[in-house]
């Protein structure tokens, strides 16, 4: 193998068994300012790509031992594939046809035009020039568009999420995760794990309201062996298990108030008892919670321990519905299609604007798991490039059927701007069940402005 360096330009692989042919095409392209380096076979230059990564490679097809075509064959399989243009002089246009299929990106026949050969590697790099700038914006794009733990989301309100947990994580406290079902309560526990201290320790999650009641107790803190009829060894129990990390109870609210106790114990002095034992097991565990209902309102009603709440309300965050995230909408339903593009290859490119509108229009009480759920249907009854309203689910069209069928008229009395935020206001509260934090949140001010709004409004 011989290197030139007459430039530090783009290197450029030449494998080629004709000597003359070889040098010329050498000669060639230092003379186009680029750097080259020759080989005879095929096998010599998957050897160099070990440690040298050339920015093209012309082969011809007809080589001792392997073959142009196997050689295109071969750096399909890498991870990083250069781009290839092939030549030969027994060309057919079958044949050209049949290697641009296979992943070629251009064929030549003998005798070269060498102003065409220059021409054809000139548009060659500047073409992956180019695809590897938009891929490289394409990926930022999706970073800025990606919160903590991979989260989808670009709104002010995820962005305000965002900040929260990346406060949030660096302590070690409990953390309360309020939110809608559907809203990616766990994606949000995932994302504090992961940014905390304790992101190389384990992360599990259990659902508080998807195991029986008299399983909770042996499920959370283990047993001793023969602690009860089946208990023949003795088991850890997700406490144990999530020791150095981090263990998410989901559906904090369905934890009957007896093991409520007994969790507070933990969260107070990191010490529990395993059913049946007499010895008292030291644990480090994080723990977070979440729920979609009201705890407040659960404490009042004798049905949550009001200090297991305070002590888990030290650190709340509070996952906003997907009807208050504007353009994540959107965004959200290109990932969900960009996702089920990679599972399975359809023409589907996106949304039509009468999808979109559609998508808009709707109030997603399922938040993004219903979209999920819609993007999937739409996708899979889809045929053509775009997602059109048929293609979503009944319910979707319907709701915009009933609000354009809804009769506009005027009102015998035009309120005032006061008049209506006092009125939106109350709303805001009616759907909070009067959480004045919760409420604030959704209105995007302090809650010394509700306060303020609310005493006015008196």
């Amino acid at each position: 193998m011989t290197v030139s360096r007459t430039k530090q330009a783009h290197l450029i692989a030449v494998v080629e068994d004709d000597p003359g042919l070889r040098e010329l095409l050498q000669e060639e392209l230092e003379s186009g300012g680029y750097r080259v380096a020759v080989f005879e076979t095929a096998e010599l230059l998957l050897v160099q790509l070990e440690t040298q990564f050339p920015a093209l490679i012309i082969s011809d097809i007809r080589l001792p031992g392997m073959s142009g075509l196997e050689l295109l064959a071969q750096l399909q399989q890498r991870e990083k594939q250069p781009p290839l243009i092939l030549v030969t002089a027994f060309g057919t246009v079958d044949q050209a046809v049949d290697a641009l299929r296979q992943g070629a990106d251009d064929f030549l026949t003998k005798p070269l035009d060498l102003e065409h050969l220059l021409v054809s590697v000139e548009r060659v790099l500047d073409y992956h020039q180019l695809r590897d700038e938009v891929e490289a914006y394409r990926r930022s794009v999706n970073a800025e568009l990606r919160g903590p733990g991979g989260i989808i989301g670009a709104s002010r309100v995820m962005r305000q999420l965002y900040a929260e947990i990346e406060q949030i994580a660096s302590a070690d406290g409990s953390v309360l995760i309020l939110g809608e079902s559907g809203t990616g309560k766990e994606l949000v526990a995932q994302a504090l794990h992961q940014q905390s201290q304790r992101s190389d320790g384990p992360f599990l999650a259990v659902n508080c309201a998807g195991i029986p009641s008299e399983l909770l107790e042996s499920e959370f803190f283990g047993h001793a062996a023969g602690a009860f009829t089946g208990a023949r060894n003795a088991r850890a129990g997700l406490l144990k298990e999530a020791d150095g990390g981090t263990l998410l109870l989901d559906e904090i609210a369905e934890m009957p108030l007896a093991l409520q106790a007994k969790l507070l114990r933990v969260l107070q002095e990191g010490r529990m008892r395993p059913v049946g034992s007499d010895q008292e097991v030291k644990v480090d565990v994080r723990i977070l919670a979440a729920t979609h209902q009201d705890l407040e309102q659960r404490v009042d009603a004798g049905e949550f321990r009001a200090d297991l709440f305070y002590r888990l309300e030290t650190f709340s965050l509070a996952v906003p519905p997907l009807r208050q995230r504007g353009d994540d909408i959107e965004l959200l339903a290109e990932y969900f299609i960009d996702q089920l593009q990679q599972q399975q290859p359809k023409p589907v490119q996106g949304l039509s604007a009468a999808a979109r509108d559609l998508l808009y229009a709707y109030r997603f009480p399922g938040n993004v798991r219903e979209l999920q759920n819609a993007i999937e249907r739409a996708y899979t009854f889809c045929d053509g490039e775009l997602i059109e309203p048929e293609h979503l689910p009944a319910r979707l069209r319907q709701n915009q059927s009933a609000a354009v069928a809804a009769p506009v008229s005027a009102p015998a009395h035009w309120p005032t701007i006061q008049e209506l935020q006092a009125d939106y206001v109350r709303k805001v509260l009616v759907y909070t069940e009067g959480n004045k934090q919760q409420a604030a949140r959704i209105l995007g001010v302090t809650r010394r402005t509700l306060y303020r709004w609310l005493t006015n409004d008196d």
